[in-house]
């Protein structure tokens, strides 16, 4: 019982702000006691603070608000993608604290290897983050591929199969809690916790693999066996090229990073070949868009939403990619719907996955603060 009603203060302060002792007590129905001895130990953990003295409508003395605590508890997401490794520690308020990045090649690798590194990033930025005073409470990591029980059953571009993750990264005892998911769907979550913080919207992640992650009511769509969003396999060209996943003419062959890029680098040699009016870069583009056009209609057709974010590479693209979509979609969608779904860029970039995942770990804090927090 005072599991539940820790969550339940916590959630109140959360959900609507800053409040009294009194005021908490009102909105939960709990005692005034019993709040008071809730906040207290909240207090000691770190995950709230008291601020200034408010009357908001109360008799007597003005009482003392008491707010969600940005300065003693975080959360840690990660992120392994095919060409870096990432990490971030956010705290209780979602401020992004600290934020590293390593550009790495991660093709066909030794999960072993690349998990040794990551552990190494754990390592650097935690030190990091005590030293600035913040207790780092529990950690995600978002992967490229598929998640089923704690084990990445299949990421192709990783060239891993069956990796039991947690295991490998024997991460420090203090982080007390691991989670693991797929980068589409952390990447939803982190466009609906930091970016617009839409309720309903269909996350469009690109990278070398392209996925996308439903977000209805304010909740991922999974789907039955959890594999929900795998866009980049939706059939655009039925007699195209090989995809890696076995199939033919897949979205991820014509608008994959790897496709949008060619020779170039980086996206930001694209982006400076868009920018100077290149034609080639122009053309890779079109056919891109085209592309997802294509694959979206079919999305639109089935999922009905009512905005559609591009996100991960597809972001610094939009620009040149939205007149090629927002026409493929007008034009296949018809007579079917009034006017087509909006066509909107993310407002966290390539940093989605990353916030994801540490959004994770501070969505159950605040739902189970007992039991992750030791209380």
């Amino acid at each position: 019982m005072r599991a539940r009603n820790l969550a339940v203060v916590l959630a109140t302060i959360h959900r609507s702000g800053p409040h009294t002792r009194a005021a908490l007590a009102e909105r939960t129905g709990l005692t005034k006691t019993t709040v008071s001895s809730l906040v207290a130990d909240l207090l000691e953990a770190g995950v709230v603070a008291e601020g200034g003295a408010v009357r908001g409508g109360e008799r007597g003395r003005p009482g003392v608000a008491v707010g969600l605590s940005g300065h003693r508890v975080a959360a840690l997401g990660l992120e392994i993608n095919i060409d870096y490794l990432a990490a971030c520690v956010v705290d209780l308020t979602r401020t992004v604290r600290l934020r590293r990045v390593r550009p790495a090649d991660n093709r066909n690798s030794d999960p072993a290897a690349i998990l040794e590194g990551l552990r190494a990033l754990v390592k650097e930025i935690t030190a990091e983050a005590e030293e600035a005073g913040l207790r780092v409470i529990g950690a995600a990591l978002a992967v490229p591929g598929t998640v089923e029980g704690g084990v990445l059953r299949s990421a192709p571009h990783l060239g891993w199969r069956d990796v039991r993750v947690a295991g490998l990264m024997d991460l420090p005892g203090e982080l007390g809690h691991f989670e693991m998911d797929n980068e589409a769907n952390l990447a939803a979550l982190g466009e609906l916790w930091f970016g617009a913080r839409e309720p309903d919207f269909l996350y469009v992640s690109g990278e070398i693999g392209i996925g996308a992650g439903l977000v209805v009511r304010g909740s991922l769509f999974r789907g039955t066996f959890g594999l929900a969003g795998e866009l980049g396999h939706v059939v655009v060209v039925p007699d195209g090229p090989a995809c890696r996943c076995g199939g033919r003419g897949c979205l991820e062959v014509y608008a994959g990073q790897d496709a949008l890029l060619g020779e170039l680098a980086s996206v930001g040699d694209l982006v400076a070949r868009l920018e100077s009016g290149d034609r080639e870069a122009e053309q890779a583009c079109e056919r891109a868009g085209h592309a997802l056009g294509v694959a979206l209609t079919s999305a639109v057709h089935l999922l009905d939403p009512g905005r559609i974010v591009l996100g991960g590479i597809f972001a610094p693209l939009f620009r040149w990619l939205e007149g090629p979509v927002s026409e493929g979609l007008g034009a296949r969608l018809g007579q079917m719907r009034g006017r087509p779904p909006a066509l909107v860029v993310s407002g966290t970039g390539g940093e989605a996955a990353v916030l994801g995942a540490a959004g994770l770990i501070i969505q159950q804090i605040l739902a189970e603060p007992a039991q992750l927090l030791g209380l």
